[in-house]
């Protein structure tokens, strides 16, 4: 069962991401990495018993991560305008 305590992880993996563009990762990969991210969260913390059930948690983890980051981007360009 996914809990509340599982999407904690969706920060981190946006921290991660943020890690690995300040790295020099094209930007065009960021999207993949949180996926991966998301995907490797979901079969070792959230469902480790359950290859299925984490890479579909991990999938759903990786793309909030990417569009929580694409989000509050988004929100933080148009302030500065």
């Amino acid at each position: 069962m996914f809990t509340v305590y599982d999407a904690a992880l969706i920060p981190l993996i946006v921290g991660l991401v943020e890690v690995l563009k300040r790295s020099g990762l094209p930007k065009r990969l960021l999207p993949i990495a949180a996926l991966l991210f998301g995907v490797a969260a979901g079969i070792f913390y959230v469902f480790p018993n359950d290859l299925k059930s984490g890479i579909i948690a991990g999938i759903v983890m990786g793309l909030s991560a990417s569009g929580l980051y694409s989000g509050s981007k988004n929100i933080v360009e148009k302030e500065k305008k």
